[in-house]
């Protein structure tokens, strides 16, 4: 009886291409761009929840490359948001207090979520201002 040996097939790129997660992710990215334009529907991409090989997430990042606009915020920990230069493309990373990154998401919106304000803050700072006023006697000074 004679056996047949099956020898695996392996994926190994040694030049600097599109590997093959890269490429459909860019393309789910186009069709959400697409969906937000035609519905006003937004999508988030949660980066470290797809399995990428490595260097795959760098090659996302650098194909869509950085846009006009970035904010930081310190709540809970530094969050960078930047714009790509897709308008519409957001890469969200969130670091942990030894700027390790602990989430990485592409928000396919208008604004990102997280730099809209929230109705208890709102409702808050208004209470705050509405004292702070009170504080200064109800004058006009400085203003």
């Amino acid at each position: 009886m004679k056996q047949s040996i099956v020898s695996p097939q392996f994926n190994i790129q040694v030049e600097n291409v599109m590997t093959w997660n890269v490429k459909p992710l860019l393309h789910e990215i186009r069709h959400s761009l697409n969906r937000l334009i035609e519905t006003g529907e937004s999508s988030v991409i949660d980066l470290r929840s797809i399995p990428l090989a490595p260097g795959e997430e760098e090659k996302i990042l650098t194909a869509l490359g950085r846009g006009e606009l970035r904010a930081e915020l310190d709540a809970l920990g530094k969050s960078e948001i930047i714009e790509t230069q897709y308008a519409g493309v957001w890469l969200i990373s969130h670091y942990n207090e030894n700027e390790e990154i602990i989430g990485r998401f592409i928000e396919v919106t208008v604004m990102p979520d997280i730099l809209c304000s929230q109705s208890a803050d709102m409702i808050d700072a208004s209470q705050r201002l509405a004292e702070a006023l009170q504080d200064t006697g109800g004058n006009n000074e400085g203003g």
